[in-house]
């Protein structure tokens, strides 16, 4: 491994530190390297706050000027909710700006390599661009389309059950459900089924409130919610958006138009059929308990679901225990 791909390897480690915090801007690191040593690390913590250059900058021990940056995208060149980027960069004097990849953003698209070179500065592009796109899928996918990275998730028994029969709320434990705080967080909307609202009565928000709740998106018609449900008591303070047709692509078409950036389906069985029969899911989430449900099982996961499940068993991209819960994820055929 040469020193251009430790370098950025290091930075992408940082920026994973992001996600979660940032979206629907993207995870960003940032290594400042000078005489072959580390002087600055930083990266992209809270949406709305610091990029990842300007907090490795800022984090140096001794003089920028003539040192190395290795960042995981493209510096911004335009006044967001920050300034822009590149000229901290030219400013700190740094003399080579090496990046994973560019921003495929119109704000940016090579204008801030554009700018960089225009002062002067070096600029190598390409280390370890293929795990910097992996690192910010739906931050790519939604730049370059316009459509929704779709993450669909649903916990099961052992025996395939999505519900059960006797009284018990949960079918995964509590550090799987936990877990699951940590994938709302990246998105920017939660989609369910209103059998799913008569049924669960569900929040459909981030827990602990971390000030920026998603949208919760729910497929069906209001007059059929139950009375006094979640959904309506907290519908003032957070936001529910109804769609009364069933057809999907017009949904994620009108969450775009609102820069919806990922949308988490959490169900119900015929919502997450839906989403996959019509190949609209990105990304799919399983959580498996170790219980056996039998007869205290209710709804059990369609054909599709369970196809997808024994194809995320042999190819998933992460497996994670908690307790004796298992999460695998995965991408879609045509992602991977």
């Amino acid at each position: 491994m040469n020193n251009d791909t430790k370098y950025m390897k290091l930075a992408l480690e940082l920026a994973k530190k992001g996600l979660g915090s940032v979206e629907p801007n993207p995870a960003v690191g940032c290594i400042i390297i000078k005489n072959n040593k580390i002087i600055g690390t930083g990266f992209h913590k809270k949406f709305g706050s610091a990029h990842a250059e300007i907090n490795a900058l800022k984090s140096c021990k001794k003089s920028p000027a003539g040192a190395t940056m290795y960042i995981t995208l493209e510096p911004c060149c335009h006044l967001g909710k920050t300034p822009p980027c590149t000229n901290a960069i030219i400013k700190a004097g740094i003399k080579k700006v090496v990046a994973a990849v560019g921003d495929p953003t119109g704000k940016v698209g090579g204008k801030g390599f554009k700018i960089l070179k225009k002062a002067g500065i070096e600029v190598e592009t390409g280390i370890c661009q293929k795990e910097a796109e992996k690192l910010n899928a739906p931050f790519f996918k939604f730049a370059k389309t316009k459509k929704q990275w779709v993450i669909v998730k649903w916990a099961q028994s052992k025996d395939g059950f999505l519900a059960r029969t006797d009284g018990k709320r949960w079918l995964s434990n509590s550090a799987s459900r936990k877990d699951v705080q940590k994938i709302r967080k990246k998105t920017q909307a939660i989609l369910v089924g209103i059998n799913t609202v008569i049924e669960d009565n569900p929040k459909l928000t981030v827990r602990p409130d971390n000030g920026r709740q998603p949208l919760r998106v729910v497929l069906g018609s209001k007059s059929k919610w139950p009375k006094n449900c979640y959904l309506s008591k907290t519908a003032k303070k957070w936001p529910v958006c109804v769609f009364n047709g069933r057809n999907l692509n017009d949904v994620l078409i009108k969450l775009g138009k609102k820069t919806i950036q990922q949308v988490l389906v959490e169900g119900g069985q015929k919502v997450i059929t839906s989403f996959l029969k019509q190949n609209l899911a990105d990304e799919i989430i399983v959580y498996t308990s170790n219980e056996k449900l039998g007869s205290k099982g209710k709804v059990k996961s369609s054909q599709i679901m369970m196809k997808n499940y024994n194809r995320l068993k042999k190819n998933y991209s992460s497996k994670k225990s908690f307790g004796k819960d298992i999460r695998l994820t995965g991408l879609r055929t045509n992602h991977q």
